[in-house]
């Protein structure tokens, strides 16, 4: 069996980023190791199965260029739930800024949030 396991995002700040996404977004830590050229392996995940994000700290003008923008202005990833209204409020509750009220579509409940960085992000309970 095939999958995608890791899904690098380009961050500024290993700690801050892991911050916002484990306290935040309410992912885990699953790893956090250094490297010996002075940078982290740092992994969280939503949760136990399924694609984890690789923390990486920007190196130079041009990635630092793209925190934030990765997909230029496009929403680039989907957080699935199965409690819409209960992960929605436990954002809020912790300073996540949505960027349009929830929504319910036929495919589902979703609002579109940023993160830390500004990249865009679908809070997402599918239908069924």
């Amino acid at each position: 069996m095939r999958h995608v396991a890791l899904v690098t995002l380009v961050v500024d700040d290993y700690d801050e980023a892991i911050g916002f996404y484990t306290e935040a977004l309410g992912f885990r830590l699953v790893e956090d190791s250094p490297r010996p050229d002075g940078s982290r392996w740092v992994v969280v995940a939503p949760g136990d199965q399924g694609t984890a994000l690789l923390l990486a700290r920007a190196k130079g003008d041009e990635q630092r260029a793209r925190v934030g923008d990765q997909t230029g202005g496009r929403v680039g990833f989907f957080l699935h739930t199965d409690d819409f209204t209960r992960d929605h409020a436990r954002m809020l509750a912790a300073g996540v800024t949505f960027l349009e009220e929830p929504r319910h579509e036929p495919y589902g409940s979703v609002a579109v949030f940023r993160d830390l960085y500004g990249n865009r992000w679908d809070l997402l309970q599918p239908t069924g």
